[in-house]
């Protein structure tokens, strides 16, 4: 004879271990590449995936201007035949460094802001594993408009909330089924 407490329960056990093991199976590759890349992304200075920002002398003078710093970076990219659109300078008063970074290449070139020589050319590794981390990267490639990166970042996002709900009911709902067997 079944228990009309216990039966309702035991059938929603079967059913959220089947939706877990369903919803776990194309999932574990996302949780995966994410994990991997929280890590990259949380040691990226310590493991040298991001250039040091170098330092100059830091002395009182005039900068040169923002568009020369561009115009500074873009040759540098023209030489190495890289795309010269840039995305962004990052100005580090503290150190005399102004880093140029660009649209479509994970390249840096580090200037000293006062003469304009270049200090650095180098890959930003954090930036590309970044863009990997929240699924950017196709868009990236694809020159779309953030729609896979809003997908992929909801979808994972639901996935790793049901997942973690479903972990728990499978934890927590048999050691109500034996408590409810046992009285």
């Amino acid at each position: 004879m079944s228990d009309p407490i216990i039966q309702p329960k035991v059938k929603a056990l079967r059913w959220i271990r089947s939706l877990h093991k369903w919803l776990g199976l194309p999932l574990i590759l996302f949780f995966f590449i994410i994990g991997i890349t929280s890590i990259l992304l949380a040691w990226k200075k310590k493991a040298e995936l991001l250039p040091p920002t170098l330092k100059t002398k830091v002395e009182q003078g005039e900068w040169i201007s923002p568009t020369e710093m561009v115009n500074i970076a873009e040759l540098e990219m023209e030489k190495l035949g890289a795309s010269i659109e840039v995305d962004r300078i990052d100005i580090r008063p503290d150190k005399g460094v102004a880093k140029v970074t660009f649209k479509t290449h994970f390249t840096e070139v580090q200037l000293d802001g006062l003469s304009g020589e270049v200090l650095s050319i180098e890959t930003r590794h954090s930036d590309w594993i970044e863009k990997v981390h929240d699924g950017s990267i196709v868009d990236f490639y694809i020159g779309g408009d953030e729609a896979t990166k809003l997908t992929y970042s909801t979808l994972t996002a639901l996935g790793l909330i049901l997942m973690s709900l479903s972990g728990f009911y499978l934890w927590y709902y048999p050691k109500v089924i034996r408590r409810l067997k046992g009285r």
